[in-house]
Formats: structure tokens, C-alpha cells, sequence
């Protein structure tokens, strides 16, 4: 029987809204360091996938040197300048013990989705997204809202990032892809990040068997697991020839034309129709609650 998935449907769908919203909030986004500062962003899970993307991105953009971490694997004594702590919940026990220990050596900019959470006292810049923030514990809208502000922050026009997501959001997914019996999400530079985090829904939501690469990697071994009724999607522009490679295969390539952020969009929605098509709420996915708080 399926199970309605109903905040992650709502929550997914929203995306091209709450995107705008952040766009626009340029006095939070001053906020954020200033180009030629030296910086890390941390995060756990979806998070550190975005601040993995935004590092690509503002140190390839010629803004400062830039470095993401795992919370709990941060390496942060680095005399860096600034340390952005990214988190929807604000209860990560990993991301409070590391802004813990960093209070009063660096300065901390916080940015979070629960404005209730202990996190907001911890920091000494915060930046709020409480209209990203979400119920379902499979992060969809908080996770790209957060990025698309970030990107918005190093002075790109997101305008048709905005315009993809509302294609994403009410694009027809067709059988064969929803019923794959494996999928490997590629991408290169800030969309490398992208294409963990769509292994990472696909895992989380639908309990799927995903695997993820920097499209350069992917010949180096990984390609060996592609076969037919597989599927190998890239976020962004391909290297010259991998199609050809995968296709040679008997898999599926899956690429688009859309914004490698609205591109994550569509996987969000493959893993949403995944896990109604066997029968799981991705609201709820096993072995998973909204934040991981140890003892």
C-alpha cells in the first residue's frame, strides 16, 4: 500500500519559493565573510554536501581560500578567519561540540533552520531560515534554500536556478527510472556536493542502492557497476565522452540542461515517488531521526 508522504511532498514543492526568499535577504547575506577572508564551513550529513558545494564555489569564484568539513572530522585550526556552522536543526551534537570549542577563538557565523534551537546563543553572527525550516526528517527545501543563499551571497543571479526548480518540481518522472535497480549521481566541482546529497536522499528516502563520484573519478572503477536498468545521472555539464561510456554499458545517462541546484530538485522528486512506489514514507525512514544528538 502507499504511504503519502506529506510533508516531503510539501516541503519539496516549495523549494522555488523559499529559494527567492533567501535570495533576497542581502542584509543576512552581508553576514557572510567577506572576499579575501580565510574560511571553513562545517556541517553534518546534507549539510556538510552544502558546504561542500558553497567551498567549491566561493574559493573557484576568487573569494578566499575555502574549506568544508564533517563537523566531527574538522580540522579548523587552520587560523582561519571565519568558521560558517551550517544546521536545519541547531541540536546536532557534532556541530554544538565544535562551535563549543571554537567560541572565542574564531569567529563563528551560524547558520540555522530551528531559531528555537540551543545553537542560536552559541554563535557570534546567526543567520536565520526559519521559513526553509522543515517536519520531514529527509531534508529537501532547508538544505538548497540555505546553498541558494550562500550562492546569492558571492553575487551570482540565481534567476533561472529559480526558474529550473519550478520545472523540477512539476516534472513526470517516467517508470523506468523510478524502478532502477541502481543509481550513481556525478558531478564536478560545487556540484560534486550536489550529486552526494542526491545519493543521500535516495539512501535516506527510499532505502535505494545509490553511489556517488566526481564525474572525473568515475571511469577510475566505479564505472564497472553500470549495467542496464542502472542509471548514471551528472549534475551539470558532463566531461567529453562519459555518455558514450555509460551508454556503451547498457545503463541509462540521465543529464539536463537545468541548474545543477534545481537538478537535485528532480532527484529529491525520484526519491519521493521511489519510496511511495514501495510502500515507505520517507517523512519517517528507517534507523533516521530529524537530528543526531549523542549522549
Amino acid at each position: 500500500m502507499t504511504i503519502t508522504a506529506e510533508h516531503m511532498a510539501t516541503e519539496l514543492a516549495s523549494q522555488p519559493e523559499t529559494w527567492a526568499r533567501a535570495i533576497a535577504l542581502r542584509d543576512e547575506q552581508a553576514l557572510l565573510p567577506a572576499s579575501g577572508r580565510k574560511v571553513a564551513i562545517v556541517g553534518c550529513g546534507t549539510s556538510w554536501f552544502m558546504a561542500q558545494a558553497y567551498a567549491a564555489l566561493r574559493e573557484s569564484g576568487g573569494h578566499g581560500v575555502t574549506d568544508a568539513f564533517a563537523a566531527s572530522e574538522a580540522f579548523v585550526n587552520r587560523d582561519y578567519d571565519d568558521i560558517i556552522a551550517l544546521t536545519r536543526s541547531g541540536t546536532t551534537s557534532e556541530v554544538l561540540e565544535l562551535v563549543g570549542a571554537q567560541r572565542g577563538k574564531t569567529n563563528i557565523i551560524g547558520i540555522v533552520g530551528d531559531t528555537t534551537s540551543p545553537f542560536v546563543n552559541e554563535v557570534d553572527t546567526l543567520i536565520a531560515l526559519p521559513f526553509a525550516d522543515e517536519q520531514s526528517v529527509v531534508q529537501t527545501r532547508f538544505a538548497t534554500t540555505a546553498l541558494a543563499f550562500l550562492r546569492a551571497s558571492l553575487g551570482e543571479d540565481l534567476t533561472k536556478a529559480v526558474a529550473d526548480a519550478e520545472i523540477a518540481v512539476a516534472d513526470d518522472l517516467d517508470d523506468d527510472l523510478i524502478n532502477a535497480e541502481q543509481y550513481t549521481f556525478l558531478g564536478r566541482g560545487w556540484s560534486v556536493g550536489l550529486a552526494h546529497e542526491a545519493a543521500l536522499k535516495m539512501r535516506e528516502a527510499s532505502q535505494s542502492w545509490t553511489e556517488s563520484y566526481p564525474a572525473m573519478e568515475y571511469r577510475h572503477g566505479p564505472i564497472s557497476i553500470a549495467a542496464p536498468g542502472r542509471v548514471t545521472w551528472m549534475f551539470g555539464a558532463a566531461p567529453t565522452g562519459i555518455e558514450a561510456d555509460v551508454n556503451a554499458t547498457g545503463a541509462r545517462f540521465v543529464s539536463s540542461d537545468l541548474d545543477p541546484l534545481a537538478e537535485l530538485v528532480r532527484a529529491q522528486k525520484l526519491a519521493l515517488l521511489r519510496a511511495r512506489a514501495k510502500g515507505l514514507n520517507p517523512d519517517l525512514p528507517r534507523n533516521l531521526t530529524r537530528s543526531v544528538i549523542l549522549d
